[in-house]
């Protein structure tokens, strides 16, 4: 097998798509995941060898962390098996985690220490695009090094942003999903309104599609995830929670008042209160009048 030229740390639904997105490609890839299951999905795949941190540093070009996020990177780099110890010169890292903005321009300044860049890339698309190689990639850090691992990066996204310094790319994909993330619960608060109404569900949406309601949570979300009942949207709540959360704790720290993306929080927080932290996130519209007042009694304390 030739020497891999693409690591992937990270291998479950974001992270396996990437990674046999690349060698459908064609590119030798390492691959590394802590779940001793993950890693076994990728055992004997030709152009694919399971390989620790460690290895990656020593013969990738690129190593992607599709991880939940700083703290497994921190993991990652670290101590004497870890990436900084043992990579070379011109190794580029760059972390596709939704994360701090904050954190990630502190572990860019630890890479660049040894000599490494470390671009920061928030994505959009979800696990169907991760797998076709569609993603939309919203990226910051060393323009240089985007520029050289930029072919890369074509084969695992449809279109990439590049937008400025470090924690840009974590920027931007927090503003991202605030918005994303709150279209889905007005979607929802309207959907609910109209189905209490006596208004079929799937007639409401087909409304929204054809006029100025229409989002990709009307035209795709609900038609595929719930008015079909697969209830299979692939992301956790726990997710949506979370980036919701980071989202409004940057925009105090910036000054930002985003009452929207607070109340989208609020609800998401009871939602995950009441023990839905790890379901899909398209159960957030089955459950939608239990959380809705879970949320407003929690506002009323």
């Amino acid at each position: 097998m030739k020497k891999p030229v693409v690591g992937v740390i990270g291998l479950g639904q974001m992270g396996g798509g990437i990674a046999r997105c690349l060698r459908r490609a064609d590119i030798p890839i390492a691959v590394w995941d802590v779940n001793d299951l993950a890693r076994a999905g990728f055992a004997g795949l030709d152009g694919a060898v399971v390989s620790p941190p460690e290895q990656m540093a020593k013969t990738c070009r690129l190593v992607l962390f599709v991880v939940p996020g700083s703290a497994e990177i921190r993991s990652c780099l670290n101590g004497r098996q870890g990436l900084l110890a043992n990579a070379h010169g011109k190794l580029v890292l760059c972390d596709l985690t939704t994360s701090d903005p904050k954190i990630t321009r502190k572990l860019a300044r630890r890479a660049a220490a040894r000599g490494l860049s470390y671009l920061d890339a928030g994505m959009s698309g979800g696990a169907a695009a991760a797998a076709a190689g569609t993603l939309t990639l919203m990226l910051g850090g060393d323009r240089q090094a985007y520029r050289r691992m930029s072919r890369y990066f074509d084969i695992i996204a449809g279109t990439v942003f590049y937008l400025g310094e470090s924690g840009a790319g974590h920027t931007m994909k927090l503003a991202h999903n605030m918005v994303c993330h709150s279209i889905f619960v007005a979607t929802g608060e309207g959907a609910r309104l109209a189905e209490k109404a006596g208004i079929n569900l799937a007639d409401a949406i087909d409304v929204f599609n054809a006029g100025n309601a229409r989002s990709y949570v009307s035209e795709a979300r609900f038609p595929n995830h719930i008015i079909s009942e697969t209830w299979d949207a692939r992301s956790r709540i726990h997710n949506l929670n979370k980036d919701v959360a980071m989202a409004v704790t940057l925009s105090d720290e910036l000054g930002v008042r985003a009452a929207v993306g607070r109340q989208t929080s609020r609800f998401l927080g009871a939602a995950v209160n009441r023990g839905m932290a790890e379901l899909d996130f398209s159960l957030l519209y089955r459950d939608f009048d239990a959380i809705a007042k879970a949320a407003a009694d929690e506002d009323g304390k």
